[in-house]
């Protein structure tokens, strides 16, 4: 099977139940980040804004979530329950998914790419004024 080319298309490949969860947390991470940019990447939904902000695919028996803050003292307690790698949460599918905890995970990488974005303005700013023509 090819990769799906648009988000639709990738949750359509899904039976229904995972269907309507994937379409949930496309609607979370939408509503908790409304100016990021919808794609496929990797052969997977994502969201960008000012770069990578987060991802989810489906799985026989979970959902994962990308990157996820797990070094974050924020989330620390709450991820520790969940499987996953470094920069990964795995929702199983078995079991409620916690669609706050994403509105969270997602407000939290917004703010953290904001903030990059600011520190990389500051540096190009910086060197501009350092270094003029």
């Amino acid at each position: 099977m090819l990769p799906a080319t648009n988000v639709d298309e990738y949750i359509k490949r899904y039976p229904a139940k995972v269907q309507s969860t994937l379409q949930k947390i496309r609607k979370t991470i939408k509503k908790a980040a409304p100016d990021a940019e919808e794609v496929i990447s990797y052969g997977i939904p994502g969201y960008k804004y000012h770069g990578i902000l987060i991802f989810f695919a489906a799985f026989e028996n979970h959902i994962s979530v990308y990157p996820a803050p797990r070094s974050s003292n924020l989330f620390k307690k709450e991820l520790q329950v969940y499987k996953g790698g470094k920069g990964t949460v795995q929702f199983p599918i078995s079991k409620p998914i916690p669609f706050d905890l994403i509105t969270r995970i997602t407000n939290f990488r917004v703010k953290e790419n904001e903030e990059k974005l600011v520190v990389k303005q500051t540096k190009t700013k910086n060197k501009s004024v350092n270094h003029p023509r």
